[in-house]
């Protein structure tokens, strides 16, 4: 595989969600071990994100949010479908159970993701290169339809759509938090078609839930990599007039470093969750800019790159 060129988008999810997790992101930024972000435009420190994205010219696109903290459409503030009986969106599984029930309004989860997008270039100028979901929300039933036609509507060309190769065989995950990934990966495979009739890409690779917070190291990146390109070349033909190493893969690897937060700062409206105050998110930050990462980079041809290089 030494011939084959890849590219590589490292995206820093959940920036804007608190000023550590913004400081932390942006170090990782500016240390080349993050190419491209991700803003939550209702978070805490949303304004403070794109001013910093501004400063340092950081890629940026949204991270939209329909399962923590508050909507940023004022009429769904109050008395809609998105919300528990605190005022605040359902939650990570509580999203999930009320889509289940049929109790979710589309054309409010429509409303809502338009809001975020005219939020988001508000705060930034212009309009997102890229968009996913929060908590992977974007993939699930009914949402990944409303999900497209807004891509569509804007322009907005990229997404992500996350099923990692390999999956199946981390046994360091925890059962639980497996139910839910394999729960995210069925979800993805239905909504390929989706998002293909709506015109809208994603790169070929998704790495980054067997990756995640304290199972990060510099071996298990590597791993995941070197799984997802052997998995992708053998199911992908080359075009014939060219040998298979002389193509480009994309890869979108999905990461959240940070300082942890420090209640009350953070979140999106209710606090910060218990991941963001973890030392997981340390933990990403310092193996994302260990330098044997970074010449690992360099030895197999991988090319950090942002959504609009492609």
């Amino acid at each position: 595989l030494r011939m084959l060129q890849v590219k590589l988008i490292v995206t820093g999810d959940d920036f804007g969600y608190c000023p550590r997790r913004n400081q932390g992101i942006v170090d990782c930024f500016l240390a080349g071990a993050v190419s491209n972000v991700s803003l939550l435009v209702n978070g805490s420190a949303a304004a403070d994100a794109a001013e910093l994205a501004r400063r340092y010219n950081i890629p940026i696109g949204l991270h939209a949010n329909l399962s923590e903290g508050s909507p940023v459409c004022e009429v769904l503030k109050t008395n809609s479908s998105l919300l528990n009986q605190d005022g605040f969106f359902h939650g990570k599984m509580g999203f999930r159970t009320a889509l289940a029930k049929g109790l979710l309004n589309m054309s409010e989860v429509k409303q809502e993701l338009k809001a975020q997008v005219e939020l988001f270039r508000e705060l930034t100028g212009h309009l997102p290169p890229h968009m996913d979901g929060h908590q992977h929300v974007h993939v699930l039933p009914e949402v990944r339809h409303v999900f497209a036609e807004v891509l569509e509507e804007y322009g907005i060309k990229y997404t992500r759509v996350p099923i990692e190769p390999g999956l199946h065989n981390c046994d360091w995950i925890p059962p639980s938090l497996m139910d839910f990934y394999l729960g995210v990966e069925e979800d993805s495979f239905n909504t390929v078609d989706v998002f293909t009739r709506h015109g809208i890409r994603w790169p070929d690779i998704y790495i980054g839930l067997s990756t995640m917070g304290k199972n990060m190291s510099v071996g298990n990146i590597w791993s995941a990599i070197d799984t997802a390109i052997e998995e992708f070349m053998s199911k992908a033909p080359s075009p014939a007039h060219l040998p298979p190493q002389s193509r480009t893969v994309t890869i979108e690897l999905m990461v959240h470093p940070g300082y942890p937060s420090v209640p009350p700062a953070g979140g999106c409206g209710e606090g910060p969750d218990d991941f963001s105050q973890s030392w997981e998110r340390l933990h990403e930050l310092q193996t994302l800019i260990k330098p044997e990462l970074q010449s690992h980079y360099k030895t197999r041809n991988i090319q950090l790159c942002s959504f609009k290089d492609l």
